[in-house]
């Protein structure tokens, strides 16, 4: 079964076999300069959005690239498409300039780690600080995130608010105004957001425990 992330991940290897931008793909492509950025990806309500058959069909006939080209590019022979995650304290993650406005790492700042089972060439990892959600992560735990994973009722997130407040938490209900939170230390307790008040959202995939 394909995944939102292998599709993407192959319009990217894509646009880097023909020394292009995403952007750049898209506007050889006869395609509006930004139907393949990071930004189009997800929509607005968190969901992920996939690219048309029309869109990829003019990017393999702009590149003169087979489909079974592109198959392989999705496939990628089963190997990991990264050897590195960018890596950023958990603490400092609720600070400007690390993330675009879909939850995608960007800026300066970031260190690396290597984790070359990781597929998502968008995934980043966050080191854990303090307490507050033992025991499912503790303090110095890494813990993988991939901001274009579909994210479901039940899955471990991590939330970014628009005052710049982060966390953890386990995805109990997501409507269209607003989701439901459940703390991961049964001492904290848990939230509502208004979807309003939500800068973006983003599953966890993976943890170092």
């Amino acid at each position: 079964m394909l995944t939102h992330a292998q599709i993407w991940n192959a319009i990217d290897r894509l646009a880097a076999r023909s020394k292009m931008t995403a952007s750049g793909l898209a506007k050889k492509s006869g395609l509006d300069p930004t139907t393949f950025n990071k930004s189009k990806r997800i929509t607005p309500e968190g969901r992920p959005r996939w690219p048309s058959t029309e869109s990829v069909a003019k990017a393999l006939a702009a590149t003169n690239t087979k489909v079974d080209t592109f198959v392989s590019l999705i496939t990628d022979g089963g190997k990991p498409s990264i050897a590195n995650v960018p890596l950023i304290g958990f603490a400092e993650a609720g600070a400007e300039g690390f993330f675009d406005d879909a939850g995608f790492p960007v800026g300066k700042g970031w260190e690396e780690v290597g984790f070359p089972q990781i597929t998502d060439e968008h995934a980043y990892a966050l080191e854990i600080s303090g307490d507050s959600m033992k025991p499912a992560y503790r303090e110095g735990d890494i813990i993988i995130v991939s901001p274009g994973a579909p994210v479901r009722k039940g899955d471990r997130v991590v939330v970014k608010t628009k005052k710049g407040e982060i966390m953890a938490k386990e995805l109990k209900r997501k409507q269209a105004k607003s989701i439901e939170l459940k703390s991961l230390n049964s001492e904290h307790r848990d939230r509502t957001l208004q979807m309003s008040d939500v800068e973006w959202i983003a599953r966890i995939v993976w943890a170092s425990q």
